[in-house]
């Protein structure tokens, strides 16, 4: 567990206190400082968002990772093909080797061009699953727009974690939260996990509650709760465990037996609370966006579960015992689409 893993359990830790604690809130009011002038060079119209020529939708979070923003992308991208509109998924890139200061194509919407290792996870997942858009990564998400209209002749544009990429302008700002995390201890980075102070609310348009159980009770009321307090229009996200399936036969394994389980994502405990109907032996987290190597998976027996987002970076070892967990994710996308302007 590396350094950055330990600050992360702190931010989600409201007991926490020590000097590190301490030394993490100064820092907290810089990094504040910083994000609130950048927020308000904006919100005065001193900076301005450029504009493309496509309908632009932003699927972000308050918070630091591990939310649940990827697979509510693919569902916005699915609704728009299924309608068929011309798409895009933009993102950063964040955990692959290619250079993000330049536009890459992970892929044109019938073949994916890079490897997850190259790619990073998220984009080369969603370059699998959204079949029919394209699939871009860059730092400057307004260059990556633009070349993804002359390009390709896209008309729709989703930024996958672009809430605070105030550079181009959006038509509609979703930001997701999750129903167990919440904000976590409520503090800005690094003490906390807010990415973002209060002044960030005023630009949200429609609030996303992910709910990664089989109760949704909790998540329900949560949702709620956020719609009277914010007076922004609440949805919940339903994530369920569907079934697990061999990534590289797409065989079915069945509950009641024996595995490890392994995860490099935000939220890994989430994922290991999906697998009560089988006996883990051992579960084993790696930091997010962690980079496999077979080092990683050599001590271990029998078979192995992990994430659809881990086994992309799965697939290359030549191993028959590696099987993912596949997460059924439902949304009223319509709705959720839904914004008049503020």
């Amino acid at each position: 567990m590396n350094l950055k893993t330990k600050i992360t359990q702190l931010h989600y830790d409201r007991n926490a206190r020590g000097i590190p604690v301490t030394l993490l809130e100064y820092c907290s009011y810089v990094y504040g400082a910083g994000s609130a002038f950048k927020n308000w060079l904006y919100d005065k119209k001193i900076l301005r968002p450029k504009k493309v020529g496509a309908f632009v939708v932003s699927v972000g979070n308050m918070t630091t990772g591990g939310v649940g923003k990827t697979p509510v992308v693919l569902e916005i991208a699915r609704y728009y093909i299924k309608k068929g509109e011309k798409v895009a998924i933009i993102s950063r890139g964040y955990g692959g080797k290619l250079p993000n200061n330049k536009v890459n194509v992970i892929s044109d919407g019938q073949y994916v061009h890079y490897t997850a290792a190259m790619a990073g996870d998220e984009p080369f997942w969603l370059a699998q699953k959204a079949q029919g858009a394209c699939v871009l990564t860059c730092k400057n998400r307004y260059l990556a727009a633009k070349y993804a209209i002359e390009k390709f002749g896209v008309n729709k544009i989703i930024l996958d974690d672009g809430f605070q990429h105030r550079k181009l302008y959006r038509d509609i700002d979703i930001v997701l939260m999750d129903s167990k995390m919440g904000l976590g201890n409520e503090k800005l980075l690094p003490a906390g996990p807010l990415r973002e102070g209060a002044e960030a609310l005023d630009r949200i348009d429609k609030l996303v509650i992910v709910s990664k159980n089989t109760d949704h009770t909790k998540a329900e009321k949560f949702a709620n709760i956020m719609q009277k307090r914010l007076s922004i229009e609440t949805l919940v996200c339903y994530t369920e465990p569907d079934y697990i399936y061999n990534i590289k036969t797409g065989e079915h394994l069945e509950p009641g037996g024996t595995a490890t389980a392994i995860c490099a994502i935000g939220q890994p405990q989430q994922f290991f609370d999906f697998l009560s109907d089988f006996y883990l032996k051992k579960t084993i987290s790696f930091d997010d966006h962690h980079q496999y190597s077979p080092i990683d998976l050599i001590d271990i027996e029998g078979n192995i579960i992990t994430t659809e987002k881990d086994a992309v970076k799965l697939l290359r070892f030549d191993k028959d015992n590696i099987y993912a967990l596949k997460l059924k994710t439902t949304i009223d996308v319509e709705r959720l689409l839904n914004v008049k302007r503020r």
